[in-house]
């Protein structure tokens, strides 16, 4: 099981930084989140944020745990893939979901609530982003997004494509078969008999079955106590943990989470 940290806190200068620390210190990935208006939350653009990562950065996996695509223009997104994609040397993956409600950036301007509706938007947007990152003409006729063929240049260094990582809620099994798609599904548990479960159904529904995917599990390995849900999620079927504190995390503590080490699987 590869083992990545969320950096929760910190400006684009210092996440740069921890994530070139992480790198030295064993860790497979690095990842931002993907946030505009949550609370009084000190929020910086996360893909200004992963271009700085890149920078400092030679191995390490890179996302944004995770973004919404509902709300965001999806040649946009293309652009902004692809670009980071070059930029890291093709160490972009890129979760997506639905995204949180208490982010401004929804209801406050406008944006769809609706689960119906980000879904549609999600899964439109995933369609556009593949025909796009081929580098081939290509045009999109959709409930939310329509375009004569373009051409998207250059592609992403990643074939076929950048990998997508989808929440899938589960036992939501329409939320779960979405994930089966690409690349990856983040469960939004770290319940080991949970995992379990998840990981018998992609063997169940997946072309392949779980070569070449991955599940995701978020949580803290702080303790033996920790240390042993890491394995537990390992031995269930997870093939990535993901350190996060989303809670009462700073600066310092990532740095001393950092230097600890990735969690033993």
């Amino acid at each position: 099981m590869k083992a990545g940290i969320l950096l929760t806190v910190g400006d684009p200068r210092t996440v740069a930084e921890l994530a070139a620390l992480a790198e030295a210190n064993g860790w497979d990935g690095v990842f931002t989140w993907d946030g505009i208006a949550i609370g009084e939350l000190d929020t910086y653009d996360p893909w200004v944020t992963m271009a700085a990562m890149a920078m400092t950065t030679e191995r390490v996996r890179l996302g944004a745990i995770v973004t919404p695509p509902a709300r965001r223009r999806p040649w946009k997104l293309a652009r902004e893939t692809m670009t980071l994609d070059r930029l890291s040397n093709g160490r972009l993956v890129l979760p997506v979901g639905l995204g949180a409600l208490d982010d401004g950036a929804f209801g406050n301007v406008g944006e769809p609530t609706e689960a119906r509706l980000r879904a549609e938007r999600l899964d439109e947007t995933l369609a556009i982003l593949e025909g796009l990152w081929s580098g081939q003409p290509f045009g999109f006729k959709g409930t939310h997004y329509r375009f004569e063929p373009m051409t998207f240049r250059p592609t992403p260094i990643q074939r076929p494509r950048v990998p997508i990582w989808v929440i899938g809620a589960w036992p939501k099994e329409r939320s779960v078969r979405r994930a089966l798609r690409f690349d990856g599904i983040h469960p939004q548990t770290s319940d080991p008999a949970r995992i379990r479960e998840v990981a018998a159904f992609v063997d169940a529904n997946r072309p392949g079955g779980r070569d070449g995917f991955d599940i995701i599990v978020e949580g803290t390995s702080r303790g033996a106590a920790g240390a042993a849900r890491v394995r537990r999620t390992a031995k269930a079927g997870a093939t990535w943990w993901v350190e996060s504190d989303w809670m009462t995390a700073s600066v310092e503590s990532l740095r001393a989470r950092i230097e600890a080490g990735p969690p033993a699987a």
